[in-house]
């Protein structure tokens, strides 16, 4: 990759660019850093270039954002944008250190084992106690960090697994990994091993391909069971500083990929809901992220010139994270669904993907999300993952469909509260002249009302895309605090005929916050079509 920013410009000609060549469909792995300062979230010119690439006839598939797990994160602001969230797999790539007593520690390290196939021990050494003790100073703070090879004493660490421990330079970003590859490269170190301190507790481990042998052992219990064992084989001079090593250690294989454990659970990072129509973060009625895909720790293809991370340089692939790496995964499946259904529209394919999506984990279980702290899982909600976890071979079959077109977005423009009309004619060129009674009017996948007082009826307007025709069965989970009646209960559809669906939400009791609930369509011919409800009951 190569490190540069594009100005808005740039990009808006990029998007403009691919919408004249015919595109089906846009993936964007970009955004802004944060909403607009002085418009409206969906009236910033990025937004509107999306809505106009919509007016073309093309899907527009966007990263969530990477500023997880904080509320209102998400830069995916649009109704006319799928806006994509990251998740983890189960697939791992776990490593172990094997010590000298027996002990087995599992860790993370994507690098071949020690010499002798993690069979041969090699000596332990701490990088502090390898400091030499006189000549050139350590240029940082953080000696036990290993950035520097010319801090410490050659003699001592020639053939050694060296220990490092992740501080305070690796959380203010002025250390790396590759700044201890660099070092045990240039020491003639058999390897490494990257332990938590417990000053900063557990930290997060992120597998890269080492060219040494290498493991990264990121809690603080292990990290103890290391330096206890290391002590005790370790001999020291009146001043405490070590200078006989008897502490030994191999690492194993770390490059063999383990399928264990629950998938998807929302990663850290992947930028939340619920959206927002401006930078005072005010809750728009529009559900972002749309759906969830996964996002974390995926292969992709990388300029060998790797310029942005010189610690990659001459690899084609690098492992990667973020909601860039899951976006592209939905523009993919996108792009089958469009040459399984080369009539479908934007919106079309946009409902599939969302109606049919899951919120279980392949055990059964509900959607789990990870929070600020390392290690722990929270119940996920729409706001982490949309919908749900995309499922690509319902999807292309979803039986029931709901569109939008460019007209509906102006007339959802011109309903959010407090508009400026004039601002919209600006952003756009075109009237208010048939606004929505409400934003929530518009007709999408979802339902969000983001302040409930009293009552209020919604509607939603279904599209059979199924070959024969099908009764359907309306259900619904009505969110905490509402009541919710629908009309009709249950409706028959000819191949590509419509059906308005009347949702009457109420309020039963007040809400301190966002509750959630679904509508069911349950097809005689098995097709399921799910709705997502987001409420804030605010007053009965």
């Amino acid at each position: 990759m190569y490190p540069s920013v594009a100005t808005l410009a740039d990009v808006i000609a990029a998007i403009d660019h691919a919408v004249l060549d015919g595109v089906d469909i846009l993936s964007l792995s970009v955004g802004p850093n944060g909403p607009p300062e002085h418009t409206l979230t969906f009236l910033n010119m990025f937004d509107i270039s999306l809505l106009f690439a919509r007016k073309a006839g093309v899907l527009v598939v966007q990263a969530a954002g990477n500023n997880g797990p904080a509320s209102s994160s998400v830069v995916s602001f649009s109704p006319w944008s799928v806006t994509v969230a990251a998740s983890t797999t189960n697939r791992r790539y776990p490593s172990s250190l094997v010590l000298g007593n027996g002990a087995v520690l599992s860790g993370v390290g994507l690098s071949g084992p020690s010499f002798g196939n993690g069979s041969v021990w090699h000596k332990l050494v701490l990088a502090k106690d390898a400091v030499k003790m006189s000549g050139t100073r350590p240029k940082t703070e953080y000696i036990e960090e290993c950035q520097h090879p010319d801090v410490l004493d050659p003699h001592i660490v020639l053939g050694s697994i060296i220990i490092c421990t992740f501080s305070g330079g690796f959380y203010n970003g002025t250390s790396t990994l590759a700044g201890i590859i660099g070092t045990v490269k240039a020491l003639g170190m058999e390897g490494f091993v990257l332990v938590a301190n417990p000053s900063y507790g557990d930290y997060i481990a992120e597998p890269m391909p080492f060219a040494f042998s290498g493991i990264l052992i990121p809690r603080v219990e292990d990290a103890k069971a290391i330096l206890k064992y290391y002590e005790e084989k370790t001999k020291r001079n009146k001043k405490g500083n070590g200078r006989e090593f008897g502490a030994l250690a191999a690492v194993g294989e770390g490059r063999l990929a383990s399928f264990t454990g629950r998938s998807p659970i929302v990663s850290r990072f992947s930028s939340r809901g619920p959206d927002i129509i401006d930078n005072k973060k005010n809750v728009a009625d529009v559900l972002k992220p749309d759906i969830l895909a996964p996002g974390h720790q995926i292969w992709a293809a990388w300029a060998p010139m790797s310029a942005s991370e010189p610690f990659l340089r001459g690899n084609s692939f690098a492992l990667l994270s973020g909601t860039s790496m899951s976006t592209p995964h939905v523009a993919g499946i996108a792009a089958l669904m469009k040459q399984h259904n080369p009539s479908w529209t934007p919106s079309m394919i946009a409902s599939a993907i969302s109606t049919t999506s899951s919120k279980y984990d392949h055990l059964g279980q509900p959607i789990m999300a990870e929070g600020y702290e390392v290690n722990t899982l929270l119940p996920a909600t729409p706001f982490d993952y949309g919908s749900g976890f995309v499922n690509p071979n319902r999807a292309v079959d979803p039986g029931l469909v709901l569109s939008s077109d460019y007209a509906d977005f102006i007339s959802f423009l011109c309903s959010l509260p407090d508009i400026d009309t004039d601002a919209v004619v600006a952003a756009t060129g075109e009237q208010c002249n048939h606004p929505f009674a409400h934003p929530f009017s518009l007709n999408l996948p979802s339902v969000t009302v983001s302040a409930l007082r009293g009552s209020v009826s919604v509607r939603r307007t279904f599209t059979n895309v199924g070959n024969t025709t099908e009764t359907y069965l309306a259900t619904v989970r009505p969110p905490n605090g509402t009541d919710i009646c629908l009309y009709p209960t249950w409706f028959t559809l000819t191949p590509q005929g419509t059906q308005d669906l009347d949702i009457h939400i109420s309020v039963v009791q007040p809400m301190q916050n966002f509750t959630f609930g679904e509508i069911v369509l349950t097809g005689n011919l098995n097709h399921i079509v799910r709705i997502t409800l987001s409420v804030f009951a605010i007053s009965v």
